[in-house]
């Protein structure tokens, strides 16, 4: 892994003027990817919304997350291909997770796909274990794909 100094990178919550470098990489990340009114639904409603960006303002990943209740659910977290493997997912998990313990959430739930390993393991760093299977959960080229429901317990 070559780490680029964080730095370097720019933490800042998202704003409709990310929205294109957004989609760009959401785009190229995912063979189903969320719509651009998914997104303006995200940022409308006020959900946890980062980006990382570089030095010069280019999206390098986004995070987004919902919380109510003591429970917060991670939306979607990406990478821009040519950044991955260089931290910047764990950056905004940590991130992620510092803002849910600040609103003082007990639970952290997500979903992921069954085939994708890589984020995965990623969220096993952080201590996400295991809940349950939703069956078909996510569009897949020839049908549907299942999601594997996984939690981190912040208590």
């Amino acid at each position: 892994m070559s780490a680029q100094p964080q730095e370097l990178w720019r933490l800042a919550p998202m704003h409709p003027s990310h929205l294109r470098q957004v989609l760009e990489i959401e785009h190229r990340v995912y063979t189903f990817p969320w719509s651009e009114g998914i997104f303006h639904d995200c940022l409308r409603v006020g959900y946890s919304s980062w980006v990382v960006t570089n030095t010069l303002g280019e999206v390098l990943g986004y995070a987004l997350m919902s919380m109510a209740v003591g429970e917060a659910h991670i939306l979607n977290l990406c990478v821009s291909p040519e950044h991955q493997r260089r931290g910047i997912a764990q950056f905004l998990m940590r991130h992620l997770l510092m803002v849910a313990r600040a609103g003082n959430v007990t639970l952290v739930l997500l979903e992921v796909r069954v085939s994708n390993r890589p984020a995965q393991r990623l969220y096993e760093q952080f201590g996400f274990k295991r809940l349950g299977l939703r069956k078909n959960y996510y569009p897949a080229d020839g049908g549907r794909e299942d999601a594997l429901v996984l939690g981190l317990d912040l208590v």
